[in-house]
């Protein structure tokens, strides 16, 4: 399993799809996940650090495990199947659960709970975004940039 972290969440134009970026913490590949509306704002809100006025579902998930003293260990992305990508998520306690991976990143980001991604999905799925010619550019634009160029056909839908 390889470390990845979130890059940020942006909506594709002109369809208006979301898609959350996440990069490798010891290496050069990017995994684009397309996601679902609801989801890609709480990946922005957890990532802004901004609460809601009223606890998301994410939210609500995280207090309950808060309040049954079970933390999330890690989340896994474990297999692309058909343009869907699935997930796992580890608990303290030895339980899993699979999950979409979109709703795993908004409650890793709400628990700390670090992220990863099989080989294979990241050998499968994984790009690799060519830096600026001017010298570097910070990840979130490179994002943008790379978005630009691709639809969610190249690499399947569901996240």
């Amino acid at each position: 399993m390889l470390q990845m972290e979130v890059v940020g969440v942006r909506v594709e134009m002109p369809s208006n799809q979301p898609i959350v970026l996440l990069k490798e913490t010891q290496g050069e590949r990017y995994l684009p996940i397309w996601i679902g509306m609801t989801e890609a704002t709480a990946i922005a809100m957890a990532q802004a650090e901004e609460p809601p006025p009223r606890p998301l579902t994410h939210d609500l998930f995280r207090d309950v495990l808060d309040a049954l003293g079970v933390g999330l260990r890690t989340v896994n992305i474990v297999a692309l199947r058909e343009g869907i990508f699935f997930a796992d998520l580890v608990f303290s306690n030895g339980v899993e659960v699979s999950a979409r991976p979109s709703d795993s990143i908004a409650l890793a980001l709400r628990t700390g709970a670090r992220i990863f991604a099989s080989e294979d999905v990241v050998r499968e799925a994984g790009v690799i975004i060519p830096d600026d010619q001017e010298g570097q550019e910070d990840e979130v634009e490179k994002f943008r940039e790379f978005l630009d160029q691709i639809s969610p056909e190249d690499f399947g839908r569901a996240g």
